[in-house]
């Protein structure tokens, strides 16, 4: 385990390596127990950033310990905030602590940036604060081109003005000042910075074509409780009056849907009974209805949601669309589970280009898959058969763990390291259900 010491002095734990990068997955029995959904990792990396935009400490309740958590916490740290964890033995796990000085250092450097697009956000909090940004250009998941340019009209929009001179995007403003803003597309990301600053921006401002999914709404709740005034979130249209300043707030995360969507994809596979503990239906009902048309037996319990599955999947067609409809992180589990249906199905991509790049991977495995452009032709087979592949990205990876429930023999998933940023130890809570999966070293 690596630890890593935050400013201020203090500790942090690591709980993720690149000296353990790789699972070991056997098919086996049906699954069954029951496991509870982590904190939404979507979620958790926005409220972290949203912490900036006050001084003191904000508490957040249930961030999960994955590696994008602590690229945040590093990215906080280095613009002069302490981010100390705290454990609280209730289900959901941990706290995390932000405490945020008086003045920041405002500026978010490349070599944290480059490792996470989402550390991108803290560039609407930082302008609204302090009037002033110089973030790194962002990296991340390599699914093809995603500009920021929509971020930097939004924020143009609120009066900030920018440039780029090696590698960065330097902004400064007076104080931004409300406005309506129109976005090309409802990014998550873009909708969450320019909510963000609009807390602080004098006057109204009204977000149009916003993104309307859960972990929007939950960076709202932790801005209402700030003292900041929304309406709208969870709708396409958000309206913010802005305020004089925030206070501290404390917060529990909303539950990981795409944890969620992991755990129901891995019983279809298997097969079994698992009660998922903390799954939202109301976050996944389009999802839900897609795995029921594919046979999966799904109960709405009041504590989370049970599945059970004879490990036999209907084909069903499939286009990702903006919340509400298929997000395109769930495609991956879905393709997967296609992957041995009794029959052929289209998966169509309409958000990101080169979401496909695992297809080659459970090829690799025997799956029976066409890709043409932003669709793919699933031919399901009986079964995978167990290979060495590669993880690619955060939920294809996890999607190729699935994968081995359904293969005969042994799969090996390397870049175990990308699972990592999305999931809290997702060998061990397969292991809690059944599922022979382990971690090995590199």
């Amino acid at each position: 385990m690596r630890r890593a010491r935050s400013r201020g002095g203090r500790v942090r734990s690591r709980n993720y390596s690149l000296a353990v990068d790789r699972f070991v997955v056997r098919s086996g029995g049906p699954l069954s127990g029951e496991l509870r959904v982590q904190g939404a990792k979507n979620a958790a990396l926005k409220l972290m950033a949203a912490c900036l935009l006050t001084e003191g400490t904000t508490r957040l309740v249930g961030v999960p310990r994955i590696a994008d958590v602590e690229v945040m916490s590093d990215v906080l740290g280095a613009i002069g905030a302490t981010v100390v964890r705290q454990d609280t033995g209730e289900p959901g796990g941990s706290a995390v602590l932000v405490t945020v000085p008086g003045r920041c250092t405002p500026i978010a450097p490349y070599e944290l940036v480059e490792r996470m697009r989402a550390s991108f956000v803290v560039l609407g909090p930082l302008l609204a604060r302090h009037g002033v940004a110089r973030v790194s250009l962002p990296g991340g998941d390599d699914f093809g081109h995603r500009p920021i340019d929509m971020h930097l009209h939004a924020l143009e929009a609120l009066g900030a003005e920018f440039g780029t001179e090696h590698g960065y995007v330097e902004g400064r403003c007076d104080r931004l000042v409300g406005a309506r803003v129109l976005l090309e597309y409802p990014s998550h990301t873009a909708t969450d910075n320019v909510l963000m600053a609009a807390t602080l921006a004098k006057g109204t401002t009204v977000i149009e074509n916003a993104a309307c999914e859960p972990e929007v709404q939950d960076l709202a709740a932790l801005l209402g409780a700030m003292g900041a005034r929304i309406s709208g979130a969870g709708t396409s249209r958000i309206e913010v009056e802005g305020v004089e300043d925030l206070h501290p707030a404390e917060h529990a995360v909303v539950a990981d849907r795409v944890e969620a969507a992991t755990f129901l994809a891995a019983v279809g596979l298997a097969g079994g009974d698992v009660h998922v503990l903390g799954a939202r239906d109301d976050h996944m009902e389009m999802l839900l209805a897609k795995l029921t048309s594919m046979g999966l037996e799904l109960e709405a319990t009041g504590r989370g949601i049970r599945v059970r599955s004879d490990g036999r999947i209907a084909p069903v067609d499939v286009a990702t669309l903006p919340y509400p409809g298929v997000a395109t992180d769930y495609k991956p589990l879905l393709v997967t589970m296609l992957s041995v249906a009794n029959g052929v199905a289209i998966v169509s991509e309409n958000l990101f280009a080169g979401r496909f790049r695992y297809v080659d991977e459970l090829r690799r495995m025997g799956a029976d898959i066409r890709t043409e452009g932003h669709h793919a032709v699933v031919r399901g087979v009986p079964r995978l058969s167990g290979a060495p592949v590669r993880a690619p990205d955060i939920r294809a990876g996890a999607a190729l763990v699935l994968a081995g429930l359904a293969a005969d023999g042994e799969t090996t998933v390397s870049g175990a390291h990308h699972v990592d940023r999305g999931y809290e130890d997702l060998a061990g809570k397969l292991r809690s259900i059944g599922a022979d999966v382990a971690r090995a070293g590199a």
